[in-house]
């Protein structure tokens, strides 16, 4: 029966996945399950001298009876307690250090997976698959196991003790014990579906956490309080039907057993009775066995809660296993190129790409940029010009056509390799909690003091920097939030300019700024932007009007190219169209203001 447990809850498919991360500590965790060997086979010290003590001195009144038997069972329990402490230390220091090697991994992975991953995956998922599931999985790991090791040599020896005492009485006691553990076998059908909602639920709610943070501000701003209690009262509310569901499906188990034991020690009560009247036993048999079948069973009671905790630290290992066999899409090839330089030119050839299937994004885009030649993309909303400088540092793979450095496709070229001839500056930069300091140095680790000043001075930081009493040194709050948007943008600008990439991307870099800040952060780009190859997106045409050229993209393709003059004599051209609307715009902003 105990194999059957073992075989339907996959106890050793699961133990062996997670071999690799135990190995580094396979000696400490194998001293703490071999000492569960002892701990489980003493269990059965007691019940045995009890049988000779009964029967010499209880029954026969002899006075000569073993005098040093109770102090034999003191000094058994003394022992078994020790083992038991430096078990537990030992189990302990085994489960914390494999749950780091757990999630260092998964971290490892979810340093590795795609922009594509994040896109369809929420926060409060990320958070429930990456580490609470490495918390549920190691935690009892190796308790769990040890439980195992120590009740099955109890269980054993305890049986020997049963059947040396009187095996008429075992007969029972054995099939008590099958039908009392039977239900076992049934506790990961039970719980899989529970437990695989409730993950997902639990997720839900994480993810309110973090935009209740995030988005603090949009609450309070559309009074959304209540919309967003009520949300979350409804999650909460899933949780309590779903928990109350799980109890509804395995609480039976513990009160089965209960009864199954209760059945078992009153039926040998009542034949060992029977034995002994017949003389068939003695009063030390009876009572020895009796201590026996109560060690073995009072764990029994309370084993349905261990194994649906067992359960759902299994439940939990698979889907750690999930994520850690996922393989990223963006991989490199066999032979990649590890390139130091750039030389020539990038070049986008008949590119096609779609985010989803039958819905095209870029179709037969082609364009050329040279080396230290500057290419602004315009053109509407949703036309793809994001999606184009999110796949030259592969982000995304394309579906067909080429993308290539001097020559060379960008998939035959190492990833770190290519990205390192990239710098990029978003529209929302995103800064780590800290310092100005830690997030300027996020662009080369072992810049010197001289490269740092220098770069705090091409990004205009030097006046601001100089006023805070920590300079360099003050934490700017997670996300930089202690600091305005022209401040953050000019972070990232000097960290660009530490980063010192030949190609540079500037993904619509001042257009969430106002007027003054946008006339500094400009200033701080023209400075980044010397001796480089760069492609700016800018919904703001007055801020590309010193680039070379102009690449007017129109629903995935390449609609319009060339200077901007050239571009302006195109009779009814996409982008003079585009720049009239917007210098009319700002010409009646301007009126409007005076």
């Amino acid at each position: 029966m105990l194999l059957s447990i073992i075989k339907k809850n996959n106890f050793v498919q699961n133990y062996l996945k997670m071999w690799p991360f135990v190995k580094p500590i396979w000696f400490i965790s194998l001293l703490s399950l071999v000492i569960g060997v002892p701990i489980g086979s003493l269990d059965a010290t007691i019940a045995l001298f009890l049988k000779p003590y009964t029967d010499l001195v209880i029954v026969s009144n002899n006075a000569q009876a073993p005098w040093y038997l109770p102090f034999l069972i003191v000094g058994f329990t003394i022992i078994q307690g020790v083992l038991l402490y430096l078990s537990a230390f030992l189990t302990a220091y085994a489960g914390g250090k494999l749950n780091l090697n757990v999630k260092e991994a998964l971290y490892n992975k979810l340093l590795s997976l795609d922009p594509k991953y994040y896109d369809e995956q929420n926060s409060g998922r990320i958070l429930m698959r990456f580490s609470s599931d490495a918390d549920l999985a190691c935690s009892g790991l190796l308790s769990n196991l040890k439980n195992l090791v120590t009740r099955v040599c109890s269980t054993l020896s305890l049986l020997c003790v049963l059947i040396y005492t009187s095996w008429q009485l075992s007969i029972i006691a054995i099939i008590i014990l099958a039908i009392t553990v039977a239900p076992l076998t049934t506790v990961r059908r039970l719980l899989k579906k529970i437990i695989a909602k409730n993950t997902d639920v639990i997720s839900t709610i994480n993810t309110k956490y973090n935009e209740t943070y995030s988005g603090n501000r949009t609450i309070l701003a559309y009074n959304l309080q209540d919309t967003q209690r009520n949300s979350f009262i409804m999650n909460l509310n899933e949780i309590f039907k779903l928990s109350v569901k799980m109890v509804k499906r395995t609480a039976w188990i513990s009160p089965f057993m209960h009864f199954s034991v209760s059945i078992g020690i009153s039926l040998t009560i009542a034949y060992g009775s029977w034995l002994i009247v017949q003389g068939t036993i003695t009063a030390g048999d009876f009572v020895s066995f009796l201590a026996a079948l109560l060690m073995m069973y009072t764990p029994l009671k309370a084993m349905g809660n261990t194994i649906v905790n067992i359960q759902q630290g299994f439940l939990a290992i698979e889907r750690i296993y999930d994520i850690l066999d996922i393989e990223p899409d963006i991989q490199n090839s066999p032979e990649a190129l590890k390139i130091t330089n750039f030389d020539h030119a990038i070049k986008f050839q008949n590119v096609n790409f779609s985010y989803r299937e039958g819905i095209p994004v870029l179709h037969d885009f082609s364009l050329e940029i040279k080396k230290n030649e500057s290419i602004a993309l315009v053109g509407n909303s949703g036309g793809g010009k994001s999606t184009i400088v999110s796949l030259l540092p592969r982000f995304y793979d394309i579906q067909s056509g080429a993308i290539t450095i001097d020559g060379n496709n960008i998939k035959n070229i190492e990833i770190e390799a290519l990205r390192s001839q990239i710098t990029i500056v978003f529209q929302d930069n995103f800064l780590f909690n800290g310092t100005i300091r830690d997030n300027i140095l996020l662009g080369k680790a072992n810049a010197t003091e001289e490269e740092i000043r220098q770069a705090i001075k091409a990004a205009y930081l030097d006046e601001f920097i100089a006023e805070l009493e920590n300079g360099l040194d003050t934490p700017i709050g997670e996300r930089g939030n202690l600091l305005s948007g022209g401040q953050k943008q000019r972070v990232a600008i000097a960290r660009a300019f530490l980063r010192n990439s030949p190609i540079l991307i500037l993904d619509e870099a001042t257009s969430a700024l106002d007027n003054k800040s946008e006339a500094i952060v400009q200033k701080a780009i023209e400075n980044l932007m010397a001796n480089k190859t760069v492609i700016i997106i800018a919904h703001r045409l007055s801020t590309i009007k010193n680039v070379d050229k102009i690449a007017f993209i129109q629903e995935g393709s390449l609609a319009e190219f060339g200077t901007h003059n050239e571009l302006m004599n195109i009779k009814n051209g996409h982008y003079k169209t585009l720049y009239n609307l917007q210098f009319k715009s700002n010409t009646a902003s301007a009126y409007d203001e005076e």
